[in-house]
């Protein structure tokens, strides 16, 4: 209870700091700066220390301002604390980052503000023990996160992507806010915890399934899912510290809600399944679209796209520790990505001649593929593949496809024998990594989050679609130098680096919808 208080004074301390930084204007921001970074250090340390304390004591919720089963409460479990920590690290990292980027910018002490309040929200949104909060912080993220958006508010593209993403948050946020009233209404309280234990072994009714959809949807657009990700492949004209906090935090809310629900999502199979779909083909269309895009900050966006996609069908598959891990893992690189994308571009310029590219053709695929097959059982069994629910092999197969492109490169004609044995270590280290980062996150959130349910006929159909399409998606990236450039491939390639106009076709619907300009 005492650190629990302790964090949330350290947050709303970070807040005030933040306000503070507004009110001193841009020629205290070389002060206030550091001030943040210090305060959000301050977050950090007290997140570690509470999850030592859910190490030895278990898991607690803290009530903070209750009435009537509703308010502010804290919840520090294994779910909570981890993104928590995650969340203070990254917004650390940026606030940093973001003090010599923005160093001699007009209005830096205002990005300073939206900054740690975006971040306050986001760690407010993830400790949250009651709908309450939780709905009111999932809205504040939204619009201290558009302030953000519009920071060069005189760029006609960053206003159009603030434009969308106002548009698609509301309508997440009408999804949450019902869900969230359908929740109190079928179980009577607003504390989370509660809800979840009723939730376990409990039957499903007309509200609850439209409460599942509601959590579903809420998730779907937050986290930029196919056909409403539009907005999030056009905000880079916001400072790339925005962009970094956004890919690797900000997006993640999606994933989150349904992770904390986990138990609650599991009462409506149809909605899982639901999620499968839209999740499978999202990463499917962004991992393709991504192909195409020339510009690095793009492509990273894109990637973006594909990846919260992945996670989202790995939660429609109920691999919440898989999706758990997914998040931590693709929020560091993501960050690391953005933030290091200018010198990127600076090295790939500076090798004026890189050499000639080896290209895999279908006789290296065709024998990367069947290595990376023997690679994942012969591991697979090592971890006692045979124990595992049918999901989790079918999620493992798909990405291994990922260690038989790696193969696919070192065993092209054109390859270097240093580059065979890379790509075969490689592989080796990921498939290793994967199973034993699986076990892991399976052994620390057990008991906190369900084990996947014996998948029915419809998830056996959707496992094996899913299973196939991303090896047909595998290959034709193998093979991508190859086809890519052919005549009966170029009005594809037009198509995909053009996100098969489905943005084009969101522009057109919202039509002459302004936005008023930041200021």
């Amino acid at each position: 209870m005492d650190i629990a208080l302790g964090l949330a004074i350290g947050i709303a301390a970070f807040t005030a700091l933040g306000a503070a930084a507004l009110l001193a204007g841009d020629h205290r921001a070389r002060l206030t700066g550091p001030i943040l970074e210090a305060g959000i250090l301050a977050c950090l340390g007290l997140a570690i220390a509470a999850l030592a304390q859910l190490i030895m004591a278990g898991p607690v919720t803290a009530d903070l301002l209750v009435w009537q089963t509703l308010g502010f409460s804290l919840r520090l479990d294994a779910v909570s604390l981890p993104i928590t920590i995650l969340v203070a690290f990254v917004g650390w990292v940026v606030l940093r980052y973001s003090r010599t980027y923005l160093g001699d910018e007009p209005r830096r002490a205002r990005f300073q503000a939206w900054l740690s309040f975006t971040l306050a929200s986001v760690l407010m949104f993830a400790l949250a023990g009651n709908l309450v909060q939780l709905v009111l912080f999932w809205v504040t993220t939204s619009f201290s996160l558009h302030r953000l958006l519009l920071f060069y508010p005189d760029r006609a593209a960053a206003r159009r992507a603030a434009r969308k993403k106002y548009i698609t948050a509301r309508i997440a946020d009408l999804a949450l806010i019902g869900s969230a009233a359908l929740l109190f209404a079928v179980y009577a309280t607003g504390d989370i915890t509660t809800i979840l234990q009723a939730a376990q072994g409990g039957e499903s009714s007309t509200a609850l399934r439209f409460a599942v959809l509601g959590l579903a949807l809420a998730a779907v657009i937050k986290s930029a899912q196919f056909p409403l990700h539009g907005w999030l492949t056009e905000v880079m004209e916001a400072p790339t510290p925005v962009s970094a906090l956004l890919h690797a935090g900000v997006i993640n809310a999606g994933g989150f809600l349904l992770i904390r629900f986990a138990d609650v999502m599991l009462l409506s199979p149809a909605v899982m399944a639901g999620l499968v779909m839209i999740g499978g083909f999202t990463a499917m269309f962004g991992g393709l679209v991504m192909l195409t895009q020339p510009a690095v900050k793009t492509s990273l966006a894109w990637s973006t796209v594909a990846q919260m996609g992945f996670m989202i069908m790995q939660c429609g598959l109920a691999l919440f520790p898989l999706a758990m891990l997914h998040i931590i893992a693709h929020s560091l690189y993501k960050a690391h990505s953005f933030l290091a994308s200018g010198g990127a571009v600076e090295r790939i310029a500076a090798l004026r001649r890189p050499g000639p590219v080896a290209i895999p053709g279908a006789k290296a695929v065709t024998g990367a593929f069947l290595a990376a097959l023997a690679i994942y059982v012969a591991i697979g069994f090592a971890f006692r593949f045979q124990d595992t629910s049918p999901q989790s092999i079918a999620l493992g197969a798909i990405l291994i496809f990922g260690v038989a492109y790696l193969l696919a490169q070192g065993l092209a004609g054109a390859a270097p024998v240093a580059l065979m044995r890379r790509m075969v270590a490689y592989s080796l280290a990921a498939s290793l990594g994967y199973f034993a980062l699986h076990h892991a996150a399976d052994a620390l959130l057990l008991g906190t989050l369900p084990m996947p349910p014996a998948p029915g006929p419809l998830e056996w159909v959707l496992i094996m679609l899913a299973v196939v399409s991303f090896g047909l998606v595998a290959i034709a990236q193998s093979m991508f130098p190859l086809w890519a450039y052919h005549p009966a491939a170029a009005g594809l390639r037009v198509h995909l680096s053009n996100g098969l106009y489905a943005n084009a076709v969101f522009d057109r619907l919202l039509g002459g919808w302004t936005l008023k300009r930041s200021r």
